[in-house]
């Protein structure tokens, strides 16, 4: 299963793809230096394979070569960094 992820700026998020199909998408909003994303979402077909964690992996690693911050505000997305501590840095503070 080939699983891609772009960033469309136009409409203000990542999507991600399989076989060529939109799948899931995480919307984000950049606020000067902090990049929010407000909300991820996957097919439900696609749960438990990886998707998501792509999804969320090629965003973080975006804004990171961005020099910006985030803000997780999708719970997702929090957990996703708790699970993976290299990318707490990139945690923007309260």
């Amino acid at each position: 299963m080939r699983i891609d992820v772009v960033k469309v700026k136009e409409r203000k998020r990542y999507e991600v793809t399989v076989g060529g199909r939109v799948v899931g998408s995480a919307d984000y909003r950049v606020h000067g230096d902090v990049v929010v994303l407000p909300h991820t979402v996957v097919d439900a077909s696609m749960r438990g394979r990886g998707v998501a964690g792509a999804l969320v992996r090629f965003a973080l690693d975006d804004i990171r070569a961005a020099g910006r911050q985030v803000d997780p505000q999708c719970s997702y997305v929090a957990e996703y960094i708790h699970s993976n501590p290299e990318y707490e840095d990139l945690v923007a503070p309260d």
